[in-house]
């Protein structure tokens, strides 16, 4: 794979040069409030936006949030991480209040050098998404007007054929920024030789959105441990009760079989937490996998499990953990999610926190995030990555 990078970028030099930077800025906005919840994917982008502003460059910086329906929704708009941009980068970030319209144009013209502007939200346009090619290449001209260059450094996104994606680096000299770098680097070593033994965590609430890098796993780790909402069609397939917890019908037989290939890889809960009811305070206790009350539903896994899945993390050389162990949203079942990072955080490992629902979970519930190897901006991005599909992203900026 040859990607160029920002540092040949920097070195051809930039000043006084418009640099588009695709970036994702794609963060939980508080519903009562709409102040950002979780900052993380902005910080995430810092080193290549400072790197760009200390070397002069006018630079021009474009994100999606949310799933608007390709028009303006208020609800959607960047302009809190406008702000908050520019509070993390020291000085005053320029909106533009459309994505490619008059606001978007002024707002590039009227930039100096090392001054920093943000479009607005670019599922705004139903260009940005369109499956029809010449829909999305139109908006891509558009977008490509505002650079001289273009930076892809929203791994979070890489898996998207979107116009901002896939299209603008073929209209402009195009590199990839340093965050983007560093998550190839880093699942490049989970795919090529990890050290062994390799312990991958998966939880979350499907099966269905895990199949693949479930399938794709399988061959190539030591242990996979599987928690979460998905353990129970798990547990269904072994023919047990899981009361009224999450259940997908259709992937039982799917779970059985999986269970039957996996030579005993697959480890899964040994107990359980559940509760009358899916609320923060509802009654609730840990009971035994085979003792799952039919009246009740699974929100966490129980100490048991934690100790069990803690004993097989504590002998990996590489880690990978995508998905919660259970409703880490709430505190009566947030046990079982803090249990198994701070298991993984005391390994003597290499270690991947796949985005997601893992890394809010791993800032939610406080935890000194430099005590892991690498945590990913990209849930879905990352698992494509493991099960070995092209990420559209990633092939448009291969030269």
């Amino acid at each position: 794979m040859s990607i160029r990078t920002l540092d040949d970028l920097l070195a051809e030099g930039v000043s006084g040069r418009r640099v588009l930077v695709r970036a994702d800025l794609n963060v939980p906005l508080d519903k009562q409030t709409g102040d950002i919840s979780d900052d993380g994917r902005i910080r995430a982008v810092l080193p290549t936006l400072g790197a760009l502003v200390e070397a002069g460059a006018k630079v021009v910086v474009c994100s999606h949030l949310g799933r608007p329906k390709g028009a303006p929704d208020p609800q959607f708009s960047l302009s809190p991480v406008a702000a908050r941009l520019g509070e993390l980068l020291g000085a005053p970030v320029r909106f533009a209040t459309d994505t490619v319209g008059d606001s978007a144009r002024s707002t590039v013209a009227d930039l100096a050098d090392g001054q920093v502007a943000l479009l607005e939200n670019l599922r705004f346009n139903a260009g940005e998404t369109s499956k029809d090619e010449a829909e999305r290449g139109a908006f891509a001209d558009q977008l490509a007007a505002f650079g001289d260059a273009y930076v892809d450094d929203a791994f979070g996104a890489v898996h998207r054929k979107h116009a901002s994606v896939y299209d603008v680096p073929a209209r402009l000299p195009h590199v990839a920024g340093r965050l983007v770098l560093r998550e190839v680097e880093v699942l490049s070593k989970l795919t090529s030789e990890p050290e062994r033994p390799y312990v991958v965590v998966l939880g979350g609430s499907k099966v269905s959105d895990k199949l693949a890098v479930i399938e794709a796993l399988l061959p190539t780790v030591d242990r996979l441990l599987i928690g979460g909402g998905m353990c129970f069609t798990f547990l269904k397939a072994q023919g047990l009760e899981v009361g009224t917890s999450l259940l997908e019908k259709d992937m039982v037989e799917t779970c059985r079989n999986l269970l039957e290939r996996s030579e005993g890889k697959i480890m899964l809960p040994v107990d359980v937490v559940v509760a009358d009811a899916f609320a923060p305070d509802a009654a609730h206790d840990t009971v035994r996998v085979d003792g799952i009350p039919s009246h009740r539903l699974g929100l966490d896994v129980g100490p048991e499990t934690v100790a069990g899945f803690a004993a097989a993390l504590s002998q990996a050389k590489t880690i990978f953990w995508n998905g919660p162990m259970g409703v880490f949203e709430m505190a009566a079942f947030a046990a079982g999610t803090r249990g198994i990072a701070e298991a993984i955080t005391k390994a003597d490992a290499f270690s991947v926190v796949g985005g997601g629902d893992s890394a809010a979970a791993v800032r939610a519930l406080g935890l000194d995030e430099s005590s892991f190897g690498h945590i990913s901006t990209g849930g879905g991005a990352s698992l494509e990555y493991l099960e070995g599909k092209t990420l559209p992203g990633i092939a448009a900026l291969e030269n």
